[in-house]
């Protein structure tokens, strides 16, 4: 039985969103926390730890090592691009810069992947909306620009997006290639060569940047999809012949990212089973609600409008291979423990299911989304503004005093660029309200631009006005200061226990000389991970070394190392130190505590 398509969109309906306010919205979101800022803790970090130790060549281009240790989640392709940034730069140009403009065209690839993706499953027959008797339906092309336009909104609103997608890490590379080739499997109806390369480049592309099990499943399960989309009713047609050479040829590629990863050693299986705790389950429930909100209800929703399509006998291109995507990788997070980083690659296919409710929700449904997101997201600019203020003049004082406690020692600065980009993106916010609220119900995609709206302007806002108060807060240049500021000669320094995001930021911002610990010291600093109350670990020798001072970081006392000196006398030959004459200072008040 064909059951009747929910999709009920007029030619107005299917209205085009203007190219030039798509195109700022994108940068308005793309460009902030690439461009003004160090990297951050502790993967961003660790990522450009393994760029540079390939420029400089202590690591191999095949096993990229940090200080000799891979990383815990094997990749090459994205330390290779920022590698390859930094060779090509100029000498001018900071590092730490210019590893960060491939990750920014990746995003850019996962944006404009995710619009074609979502414009060419619109252009599915079973995706069109439903005829008028008398004319007046939105005609294919548009409504498939309409939708795409939805798609790329509803990628921007998802909250979880905001700090991954800018962050010079194999995340980011990995949402890139898993959304090229998912535009790759929705426009193969519709094109040959494009299609077929971008696949390719997106199957192999994920494979080398850590993720070859979900590159499998993907190129699986899409095969598949793509040979049971043939017409049953005529099996020898030349259209069901294309289709089986093509989903032969999706399986071989799958086939041979697979057999790479395998031969670079990037093919592991990490399965953990969650735990049956309901703190385990809740967390897990927890960043399934807050990482793709507010894709996630529109997905629901469009499963359930789209129920018929979804179910019948031939497969419904524009749902079940979103949803195959979006299964996948919300598997992956629960059995691998991976969470928001393997998260991520959903988005993509989400924003696509998301859109498909577009055409089906109701009036009062599209009302409540658009004033939720209203006081939601204008409360958070209208927070950021006044903590912004309070950094610069002390009024109000509560939150002056709040930000005075996290982050002891920060000084705010002031930047007149940086304020007038802030204050273009909150006017720029206030017009949109109010052609929101106006008469613009037209067209299917309005009810998706106040959340990538709103999402854009605070992710600006952050990365403008509380950018010198992240970089304070999440960076390890303060730790490396404080660091160096004790040691007498810093330059040669043996480590023990350190994460890899602390190893790169004292080896890329600290200029220090790693290696290391050995049963004989050959460096005159050590730098050991604390145990969690702050003491010593058991395993440091103090006949060797003696401890120097407990070094935190001023907005997280978990990211804290112990600086230890060699000794040059055995402890039985250091002479106690005198006492003080009556009137005089303890000196051993204000030494540093052995």
């Amino acid at each position: 039985m064909n059951h009747p398509n929910p999709a009920i969109v007029t030619q107005a309906g299917a209205r085009r969103f203007p190219r030039w306010a798509l195109l700022l919205l994108c940068l308005a979101y793309a460009l902030p926390g690439f461009l003004g800022r160090d990297a951050w803790k502790s993967e961003d970090m660790a990522a450009l730890g393994f760029m540079a130790e390939l420029v400089q060549g202590s690591s191999h281009w095949l096993t990229p090592t940090l200080m000799g240790v891979p990383a815990d989640n094997p990749a090459v392709l994205p330390y290779w691009l920022g590698a390859w940034a930094m060779q090509l730069a100029p000498a001018w140009a900071s590092a730490d810069f210019v590893v960060r403009i491939p990750f920014a065209l990746l995003l850019g690839l996962a944006m404009v992947a995710t619009w074609y993706g979502t414009y060419y499953l619109a252009r599915n027959p079973l995706a069109q909306p439903v005829p008028f008797a008398f004319g007046g339906e939105a005609l294919p092309a548009d409504y498939a620009r309409a939708m795409a336009d939805g798609g790329v909104l509803a990628f921007i609103a998802c909250l979880g997006l905001a700090q991954l997608a800018h962050e010079a890490t194999p995340a980011l590379a990995q949402l890139g290639f898993s959304a090229l080739f998912f535009y790759a499997m929705g426009a193969l109806p519709y094109r040959r060569n494009g299609p077929a390369v971008a696949a390719a480049l997106g199957l192999i592309g994920l494979s080398l940047s850590g993720a070859p099990t979900l590159a499998i499943l993907f190129g699986t399960g899409s095969a598949v999809l793509h040979f049971v989309d043939r017409t049953a009713e005529t099996p020898d047609t030349a259209r069901n012949r294309r289709i089986t050479r093509e989903s032969l040829a999706i399986a071989l590629v799958t086939l041979a990212s697979a057999a790479l990863a395998l031969y670079l050693g990037l093919l592991r299986w990490k399965l953990a089973l969650p735990h049956a705790q309901w703190t385990d389950w809740n967390g897990y429930f927890q960043l399934l609600i807050w990482f793709t909100w507010p894709a996630w209800p529109l997905t629901l929703w469009t499963f359930w409008r789209w129920r018929f399509q979804l179910f019948n006998r031939r497969v419904s291109r524009h749902i079940a291979l979103p949803a195959w995507f979006v299964t996948v990788c919300v598997v992956a997070t629960l059995l691998t423990g991976s969470s928001d980083r393997t998260l991520l690659l959903a988005i993509p296919a989400l924003a696509t299911l998301a859109a498909f409710a577009l055409p089906t929700l109701k009036r009062q449904v599209a009302a409540l989304i658009d004033w939720f997101t209203l006081l939601f997201f204008s409360g958070w600019s209208f927070t950021i503004w006044v903590v912004w203020i309070a950094m610069q003049t002390g009024i109000p004082a509560q939150p002056a005093a709040n930000v005075a406690r996290l982050a002891p020692g920060f000084e705010a600065s002031f930047s007149l660029f940086t304020l007038a980009i802030a204050a273009i993106a909150t006017v720029a916010w206030a017009w949109l309200v109010k052609w929101r609220v106006g008469r613009h119900r037209a067209a299917i995609w309005t009810s998706l631009v106040l959340p990538a709206g709103g999402v854009a302007l605070c992710w600006l806002l952050f990365m403008t006005l509380w950018m010198p108060l992240l970089n304070y807060a999440q960076s390890y240049t303060v730790l490396v200061q404080r660091t160096k500021s004790r040691m007498t000669s810093p330059g040669c320094v043996e480590t023990l226990g350190l994460g890899q995001g602390q190893i790169a930021a004292f080896q890329f911002y600290g200029k220090l000389q790693l290696r290391p610990t050995q049963a004989t010291p050959g460096c005159p600093w050590l730098l050991v991970e604390p145990l969690p109350d702050q003491s010593t670990p058991p395993y440091v020798d103090t006949a060797l070394w003696t401890l120097e001072a407990l070094i935190q970081h001023p907005a997280d006392s978990g990211e804290s190392v112990l600086l230890f000196k060699q000794r040059t006398t055995p402890p039985s030959e250091e002479r106690l130190p005198e006492l003080p004459a009556p009137g005089e200072p303890d000196a051993a008040q204000t030494s540093v505590k052995k």
